[in-house]
């Protein structure tokens, strides 16, 4: 686990071995019922504060207090060894993000990606107050040099985008863009009702949560990783071609539609592919030759790989896409409301466009004959709409 050099004891602890220093403890005890695997104790800071070198100004705990103490040790998370009191924001933190992600993949939720955003910010937010704590970072909000308080008079401390901003941030730019992201979401879904998120938001979501497993990893350690909490989630359903027709062109609510564009807008090209932003992956069929490899849902594969840049190639593989002729494609740009439109302007806005390039994906031959998807009816429908004129 990682720790700052100096990383000294904090108030309340230094009040309990004080309370234990009156009661006649040893230090050897003492240091017994503070050392643990995420925070070990030298003996010699539990000299410091019984010769008094060191934390004058703090009282020791009260009886009712040490008792507490007692009664509660080691008051230890069994499976990763955090101290339920001292490792508190680093609990919350893991918590915060397996609840996240528990809920968003629950049967029968209307707003998962709603509930996944606010509570996944919870978690990075006490990730970092975590990570700054340790580095001995204040970060509680000031004023003048005063520190602010919550009506309720408790200290206030920084929100995400105050994290995020601070000098020290130990996130890279592609976390923190798809934080940011996610915290304009937030805002935008507040106050007010969405629907049909879900989808648009999942590419995003998924690499929110690999950011925050790898984060926790290297600020902390490997041993409070969450893949042994969160199982491959699975389910029921495969896409037909109606189902994939209905989740692409699905309609954003409008707020939600704008704040995703000028977020996007804001973004270098690079940034919008960095895979710390967001995270996109294909899942295709594939019956395996080897019998240890059968049964394997998930396989990884190495990138620049072919099977790599096949994948690259595939979002959700159709069994037949329907095929149209150029006089059928006409006749729909017809009774779609544009009856001028020829077979002349058809070949005309095709060679303008190279539509029949093999990359585009607007077409297919077939015996030597050419015919043309429902996208490329769509693009013509777009363009015309545009003002296209033939020249």
């Amino acid at each position: 686990m990682a720790r700052r050099p100096g990383n000294t004891l904090e108030k309340w602890k230094v009040a309990i071995v004080k309370a234990m220093l009156a009661k006649k403890y040893v230090p050897q005890d003492i240091q017994a019922y503070f050392s643990r695997p995420t925070r070990s104790i030298n003996h010699a800071r539990i000299s410091e504060i019984r010769d008094g070198t060191k934390h004058k100004g703090i009282k020791p705990a009260s009886d009712t207090e040490l008792d507490a103490f007692l009664a509660a040790w080691p008051n230890i998370d069994p499976a990763t060894g955090l101290h339920l009191q001292g490792d508190e924001l680093l609990i919350k933190a893991r918590e915060a993000m397996i609840a996240a992600v528990h809920t968003f993949n629950s049967a029968g939720l209307y707003f998962r990606a709603e509930l996944f955003i606010v509570t996944s910010i919870i978690a990075w937010t006490y990730l970092l107050h975590a990570y700054y704590k340790r580095e001995g970072i204040d970060y509680r909000h000031k004023k003048g040099g005063v520190i602010e308080k919550t009506p309720s008079g408790a200290d206030k401390y920084w929100e995400l985008g105050q994290c995020l901003a601070h000098g020290k941030c130990p996130l890279e730019k592609g976390i923190i863009n798809n934080l940011k992201f996610l915290t304009e979401i937030r805002h935008e879904i507040e106050h007010r009702s969405t629907n049909r998120i879900d989808d648009a938001l999942s590419a995003k979501l998924q690499v929110c949560c690999i950011n925050f497993n790898d984060a926790i990893k290297a600020l902390f350690g490997r041993e409070f990783a969450l893949e042994k909490r969160l199982p491959i989630a699975l389910q029921f359903v495969t896409f037909d071609g109606a189902q994939r027709a209905s989740l692409i062109g699905a309609d954003l609510p409008a707020h939600i539609a704008t704040a995703m564009d000028n977020f996007h807008n804001g973004l270098t090209e690079e940034e919008q592919k960095d895979p710390k932003f967001r995270y996109r992956v294909a899942f295709v069929p594939k019956v395996s030759g080897k019998v240890s490899k059968a049964d394997l849902a998930v396989e990884f594969i190495k990138p620049g790989s072919p099977e790599a840049e096949a994948v690259e190639r595939v979002l959700l593989k159709e069994v037949e896409r329907p095929k149209f002729l150029p006089s059928q494609i006409v006749q729909r740009v017809n009774a779609g409301g544009y009856p001028n439109f020829n077979m002349y302007d058809h070949t005309l806005l095709a060679k303008q466009l190279d539509a029949r390039k093999p990359s585009k994906g607007y077409g297919v031959m077939v015996a030597k004959t050419w015919y043309w998807y429902e996208n490329w009816f769509e693009k013509v429908i777009e363009k015309l709409a545009e003002g296209w004129t033939r020249p």
